[in-house]
């Protein structure tokens, strides 16, 4: 059953992204009432979140972040579907880099880089950096449960000739990479949610909350001495993203434990407050509590 309802999507997608995006975005609009009023698509959950992370803002301001945000929402799905059909010139015309001066310092030192990205504005486009950057490009990725869901998406965020590699084996590909003298850039979305009972995350403040956080960037960047680089997309228009790279660390084994993932998160949660309707507001980020043991 689950194959026959994705070849239906897959069938459907298809035809559909080969419309230009100002007619898909005809679509997001109509999306957008689906997933904000009617059946809606986690309400009461964005609603939580934004409570909790902005006791300070009134009813209508949250609510007024929460219409924001599901209109974000449907954009980018209608973004993300898009990269079957849309062509190289325009992403990188629609999706670019502002200032390529940190990058091209790092390159020509010699440098490994990992991007720490987060679920914030069109995460899914950073795969068309590739084409932008002399390094070799990775993704860290996570399987879905779904194989037929799961090989859709590795297909789209491999398009550009990114190499999607899972976190268990994220060190392999750097070493064998590093052996054959080629420079990576190793892209990690590192505002996801641990799993519960795992003891290998960092406890930090976080939108006024209490949140776990995976160490497993930061272990990576000290065991292989990687440049630290927070990957900031900014949303200009409908369609059309500027990223900006702000180094966090050049040398990690320098820094204190904990230090690097630190500074991640206070730079995220400063972008955020900034435009909060572009972060992920409907994942249940906050689903499990800090053991009282720790």
């Amino acid at each position: 059953m689950k194959g026959v309802i994705f070849y239906i999507f897959f069938f459907f997608n298809y035809i559909i992204t080969l419309l230009p995006l100002r007619v898909l975005y005809i679509f997001s609009d109509f999306l957008y009432l689906l997933l904000y009023y009617f059946p809606s698509y986690r309400r009461d959950v964005v609603a939580k979140n934004l409570r909790n992370a902005f006791p300070e803002k009134s009813d209508y301001e949250r609510k007024r972040i929460a219409r924001r945000y599901y209109r974000h929402l449907a954009d980018l799905f209608m973004e993300t579907v898009k990269v079957t059909h849309i062509s190289r010139k325009q992403i990188l015309r629609r999706f670019r880099v502002t200032d390529m001066t940190l990058i091209d310092r790092l390159y020509t030192e010699g440098r490994d880089i990992i991007a720490v990205c987060s679920h914030y504005n069109n995460w899914e486009w950073l795969t068309s950096m590739s084409m932008a950057l002399p390094f070799k490009v990775l993704t860290i990725y996570k399987p879905l449960t779904n194989k037929y869901f799961d090989r859709f998406m590795y297909n789209l965020r491999s398009k550009y000739d990114v190499e999607p590699a899972p976190m268990q084996s994220i060190l392999r590909y750097l070493l064998k990479y590093r052996k054959e003298n080629i420079k990576t850039i190793s892209a990690f979305i590192s505002d996801q949610t641990p799993p519960r009972g795992d003891t290998n995350v960092y406890w930090a403040e976080f939108l006024n909350q209490e949140t776990s956080f995976y160490t497993g960037t930061e272990k990576v960047a000290v065991k292989l001495n990687m440049a630290v680089v927070f990957v900031h997309i900014k949303k200009v228009k409908r369609g059309y993203y500027e990223i900006e790279p702000i180094l966090i660390s050049e040398n990690p084994k320098d820094e204190v434990q904990g230090a690097i993932t630190e500074k991640y998160v206070k730079m995220l949660e400063e972008k955020i407050k900034e435009k909060p309707e572009y972060w992920l507001w409907s994942h249940r980020r906050w689903k499990y509590k800090r053991p009282v043991n720790e």
